[in-house]
This record gives structure tokens, sequence and C-alpha cells, in this order.
């Protein structure tokens, strides 16, 4: 990187060569000494120069780094916390850091990414020891050297024995990366300590072997939650580190193993005996858990409100003092209700709206919604424009044109299904074929990336109906002309990465269907009884990188795949009889398949897996939430919304809404109705008998889908 006329010609009374880069701290220069030997010295940003706190932050950096040099980090040669502009040199290491060599080669093949998990392990042992918690490990202070990883930049650390009296540890800031930042970072950074090093440990691990993060977002506010209360998304990581990936990840600091406990499990398989792991999960209801939740969420809301602004500079972030909890909304945002237009060009059919939209995603500032005969429409989060409406197909056609499912979101846009519909055949014998596309749409200019076709048919078999899910890597769905395969598509191009044969094509032997839960892309295939009914239902867990399955459980009975809670999959059959009897669960760890019976069976119309509670709805607006893993009723409740679609949870709430637009918030605890509103539009349920898709949670804005493509947008602190 050229050097600048404003650059200086020596620090220190070191020569300065080149720039290496700059950040959101200062300028890091390669530098030479008088003896020839090759520097890297960080010079501070001249506006913290006259900031004390700062330089007594970056006095710790130094200190810090000069306590941990050795094997695993560039040892510091010099250092200046006084200077007009701070300064400190290490011993210069070449290559690349890992945010780098990922970015522009991928990621690391298994045999390095080891090599990588240990050298990091080890350098943590080795900070530990001297009493330093680093608090901002991420790829880009992570060295490749030829001798194995080197960690640098202790611009965040401190004394592992400092306390909470210590005014640059206080309560309200909140220090790291978010993407490779642990839960008590964001909830209680004043109680901070080695265990957050391990956690992003594995957040690092991850991102080395798919080359995102376990918890990334478009949006902070959205990463940070993602951080403090979902399960990481380990797609891709190969089987011989979960354990070690996982084990990092843990949410309560207490259930992470030490890094010589890690080096232990890389070497042996397994983690050494101890009497007791304080914090891991256990089975059993945890009296305290609704009150820790709220108090992680109250201060998960306070330290995330200018995440926004300020993520990209990796420097310390300042949480909002004061008594209240700020909002959380879109720049700009009002509450507004918009209907889509009308898509230009296309299917005459797609110009007066029938029915509602059957599902919408957020992608950064935009809200991207689907169905009822578009592809999708795009929606300003703040204000409602509609900026755009695409139609499925831009040739106009005499049959209905089918219409659009969106199905995950990718940087900068989303990925969406397609479905169009052609006469063939003979006017004596006619025929209608339906083709079938996954597109990647791009949402700030309303075009499709790209567009594949993966099923053309007469029987109507597409991903609508074999399922499609969108993943790091790309888009997984059904494939061939008669949806007989599945297929990976490429995130970049849509090009078909590797394809195989349905166990079953559909036909009396049996049928598939793709499904994801918690980051995993799940096979979940069916074969009939003598009477044509579900008599078994086999699940396998697909390889991202292969697409063959890692491994495979069958269950009896005809089973949905319901989604992922304590690190199980939960699986139900469709309620019979308007009843569910049972669920069945596989521990993801072990694979060991378990039943739970709910007696007496539950009435149900639906089942939902939301944030590890199942919620049953009837049409009638009864809701019940049960604990999936004991199969007990936590609590049943009127929600005042009839036909209601699914579900949408927050930390606090439920929130459920009609064809008509009816909305009603449950607290999540009690199902005690917390708030309504009433219905816009009377004429969606006889217009359409298409039940909506579920309400979009972006902070405190909600987004609800109603009445013929139509979205409104609320504030739900003003429930």
């Amino acid at each position: 990187m050229a050097l600048r006329d404003t650059d200086p010609a020596e620090i220190g009374g070191y020569r300065i060569e080149d720039r290496l880069g700059s950040g959101g701290m200062g300028v890091v220069y390669l530098a030479r000494s008088a003896s020839g030997r090759r520097l890297a010295v960080k010079v501070v940003h001249g506006q913290y120069a006259d900031d004390d706190e700062f330089r007594t932050r970056f006095s710790r950096e130094v200190a810090a780094a000069r306590q941990v040099s050795g094997a695993f980090t560039a040892p510091v040669v010099d250092a200046d916390a006084d200077a007009p502009r701070p300064w400190m040199a290490t011993l210069y290491i070449p290559g690349e850091d890992l945010g780098t060599h990922v970015r522009r080669h991928g990621p690391l093949p298994p045999g390095r990414l080891r090599e990588l998990a240990t050298g990091l392990a080890e350098a943590l042992r080795d900070i530990h020891r001297a009493g330093v918690v680093h608090r901002d490990l991420k790829p880009a202070n992570v060295m490749l050297a030829e001798d194995g990883p080197r960690v640098i930049d202790f611009g965040v650390s401190r004394a592992a024995e400092s306390t909470t009296a210590d005014a640059l540890t206080q309560t309200g800031r909140v220090m790291g990366t978010p993407p490779f930042m642990s839960p008590e970072q964001f909830t209680s950074p004043h109680e901070v300590g080695p265990a957050t090093d391990v956690f992003s440990l594995g957040a690092v691990v991850a991102y080395a072997a798919t080359r995102h993060g376990p918890f990334d977002s478009v949006s902070p506010w959205e990463t940070a939650t993602r951080v403090v209360e979902r399960e990481p998304d380990l797609a891709g990581v190969p089987d011989d580190l979960l354990p070690f990936v996982r084990l990092c990840l843990e949410k309560h600091p207490k259930g992470r193993p030490t890094p010589d406990e890690l080096l232990h499990l890389l070497r042996d398989g397994r983690l050494p005996e101890r009497p007791e792991r304080p914090g891991a999960r256990e089975p059993g209801p945890d009296p305290a858990r609704p009150a820790r939740r709220r108090r992680r969420r109250t201060a998960l809301v306070a330290a995330v409100a200018v995440l926004a602004a300020v993520a990209a500079t990796g420097v310390a972030f300042l949480a909002r003092d004061g008594g209240g909890t700020p909002h959380a909304l879109p720049a700009g945002w009002h509450a507004w209700h918009r209907q889509a237009g009308t898509p230009a060009g296309g299917n005459r059919n797609t110009a007066a709206p029938n029915g509602p939209f059957s599902g919408c995603v957020t992608s950064r500032t935009s809200l991207v919604c689907a169905g009822d005969s578009v592809m999708a429409a795009r929606f300003a989060l703040a204000d409602g424009h509609n900026s755009w409406t695409l139609p499925v197909d831009a040739t106009p056609v005499s049959l209905s044109p089918g219409g659009g499912t969106v199905i995950g979101t990718r940087p900068g846009g989303v990925y969406a299904i397609g479905s169009e519909e052609h006469a063939v055949g003979t006017a004596q014998e006619p025929q209608i074929r339906t083709r079938y596309t996954v597109q990647s749409l791009d949402t700030a200019a309303g075009r499709a990336v790209w567009k594949t076709v993966v099923a053309d048919n007469t029987d109507s078999v597409g991903p609508d109906t074999g399922g499609a899910v969108a993943t790091p890597a790309g888009v997984f769905t059904t494939y061939g002309k008669a949806s007989d395969s599945y297929a990976l598509l490429d995130a970049a191009h849509g090009t078909v990465r590797w394809r195989h044969r349905m166990p079953y094509g559909g036909t009396d032997d049996g049928d598939c269907r793709l499904s994801g839960a918690a980051g995993q892309v799940y096979l979940v295939c069916h074969t009939p009884d003598a009477h044509g009914d579900p008599d078994r239902t086999t699940i396998a867990q697909l390889d991202p990188a292969t697409g063959k399955a890692r491994w495979t459980r069958t269950a009896t009975g005809g089973l949905s795949l319901l989604g992922e809670a304590r690190r199980h999959l939960v699986l139900g059959a469709d309620p019979a009889a308007q009843k569910l009897s049972g669920l069945t669960l596989i521990d993801l760890t072990s694979q060991i398949l378990t039943t739970v019976r709910l007696s007496p069976p539950r009435p149900a119309s639906a089942a939902y897996l939301l944030r590890g509670t199942l919620y049953l709805t009837l049409t009638s607006g009864s809701v019940r939430a049960v604990d999936p893993a004991t199969g007990r009723e936590l609590w049943q409740s009127n929600s005042t919304v009839e036909q209601p679609g699914p579900p949408t949870a927050s930390a606090t709430r439920l929130y459920l809404a009609s064809p008509n637009g009816r909305l009603a918030a449950l607290d999540l605890r009690t199902g005690r109705v917390a708030g309504t509103l009433p219905g816009r539009d009377d004429s969606a349920i006889d217009g359409s008998s298409d039940i909506p898709g579920a309400p979009v949670l972006s902070g405190d804005a909600l987004y609800v889908l109603y009445g013929r493509r139509s979205v409104y947008s609320v504030d739900v602190k003003t429930l």
C-alpha cells in the first residue's frame, strides 16, 4: 500500500517504508530499525491523541502485548504512549491476516483449519496465563505466519483480574466487533472474562471453515440478537471440528471449555474429565431463566443501539445511558400501510391482486415480499415505498403465471422461487405445464442477478412442494424436469455445484422434501404403508460440500421437520383430526431418537416451533404453548385472531395476524394478550382462501402481511 504525502518519514527513530493498513484506531506502517529488522508500527489517529481515556486504553494495549509476547503473538519492540500521536512497534509478521486470506482464497482446507484451531487455542492459553483477556479476537487480528497463526492487536484487551469498578469496563460500554463478540459482551460487558475469547475463537474457526460467521446478518441489530439468543449457523464446518466449535459457542461463559481443554479435545477427541461443568446445558426447567432473559434482552437493546453507526470500525462501542430502553426502528421510520403496485409487463392476470403475500424477508433497508402471482415486491422498511414489483414471467400468456415465494436472503438481495404455467398438448388433449425457477434478486435494482430453471413438468411438482433452502453456499432445491433430484445452486451464478437423485421420486414408493433447521439442511423422506398412508420417515442431514448424507435416522409415521430446540431436531405429524399426539426428537450430537407424548393429545390446526417452544394454533384463534422436550403444556390462550397465519416471536412476545390484518401480541411467558390491532381489509377473507405469511420483526418495527398484496408496519412498543 503506497505511502501518502501526509505520512511521516520516521516514527520513534524507525524509518517508514510502506503502509500496511488503516483501521478505526490508527494506521499501521511497515518500518525498519537501524539494524535492518522489519517492524509493524501502529500509530493512533490524531483525533484520539487528546482523549485521555483513549491514551489510557492504548497504554493498556502496550502493556498487554508486552505481557504475552511469545510464539503465538507479535512481540513488542518499542512504544511511546505519551507521544503527540501514540505509537507501538511490534515485530513484522509476513503474510495475510485470516480475513483477507479467506476473502481472497475461500475457506481453509480441513488440515489447515485444524492447525488454525490448535494454534489459536495455544495462543489463548498463553494470553490467559499472562492474565490478559483479548476481547477482540476476529479474523483481521489473526496473522497467518509460516509457522502458524499469530494473534495481534490488543487494543480492547484488559487484565483478567480487573474489577467492575474499572472506569474503562463499566456497564454500558461494549468492546469488540459484533459478529465475533460473545453474548456477555453485549449483555454484561463489565463481567467479560477469558471465556469471551473462547467464544470468539469458535466464531473465528467457523468463519475460516465457511467464509461466513456463525451469526452473520446484514443488520447489526440482528447480528447482536443472533449472538445472544439464537443457535449458530455451522453449515459447512467439518464434522471433526463441530464439537470444538459448538463448545466454544456455548451461550453461558461457564459452559465453555478452557484453551487447555480445547487442546485436549483436538488431541484426544474428547474433553478431559472434570467434576462438573458449571453453566453447561442441563435438562429441566430453570427458574432463573426468565429473569436472566429479561436482563439480557434489556442490556442487548442498550448495547446495540449504536452498532449500526460504528460496527465497521472495530473500536470501542459506547451504549446509551439513561432510564428507558431505546427504540430500535429503521432511520426515518413511521407507521405505514401499502399495497404492492402492478408488475411492469408480464402476464395480464397479475394486474388485479387477489390474495395476500405468502411471505416476506428483510434485506438491508428493504422488505421483500412474494406471492399472489408476483415474483417479488420491494417496500422500504422506513416508509413503505414500493419501488418495484416483479412479474414471475415477463412474457404475457393466457394462463395463470403461478406465483413467487421468497426463501431466504443473501448479501444485498434475496432468493425466490417462481412458477409459471403454459398450455401444451393439443386442443383435444390440452395439458398445463409448470416451469419452476430459482432466482437471485438484487433488492436495490429490482432485477434478477441469475435465474435457473429447476423443474418443468405437467404434475405441478417443484421446489414449492419439494422444498428449497437458502444457505451461505447457495440454494438447496429440488431439481430436474420431474423434480426427481436435489441440487445445490451456487450463490454467485446459480450454476449446479452437485446433484443427486432423490431416494423416492414422488411415486407410490414415497416422496421427499428438503427442509432447513438451525443452519443445516435435511432431506425428509416418507415411505407409505400398504394403504398408501405414510408409514415411515427417514431424515438425513446433508453436507453442503457434497450433498451426501452426514447421518440418517428413521422414525415411525409420517413426520415433518418443525425445527430445532436445545440441540434437538423436533419432528411432528400433521395434526390428524385437529389433534397432535406426540413429537419425535433427534439429538444433534448423538443422533439418538426419542419420542415425546402429548397426553392428552392437544387440539391443533397447525404447529410452529419458535425460539425453542412449540405453538399450536386453531382457526378459532386459540393458541397453546408446549415444551417440546417434555410435551408439557405451558399455557393456553385465546388470541382473538381468527384464522391466524404463522406466528412470529420476539424475546418477550408472540405475534399473530389474520388474513384481514387483525394483530395480537401475546406474552411469551403467560400467553396473556398484551395488545391488539383491528383488521384493515374484511374483503380479504372472501377474496382468497390463502393465509398470509408470518409477520416480520425488524427491531421494534413489525411488518404485517394482510389483504391483497398489502403490508402495514407498526411499532411494537405501542401495542
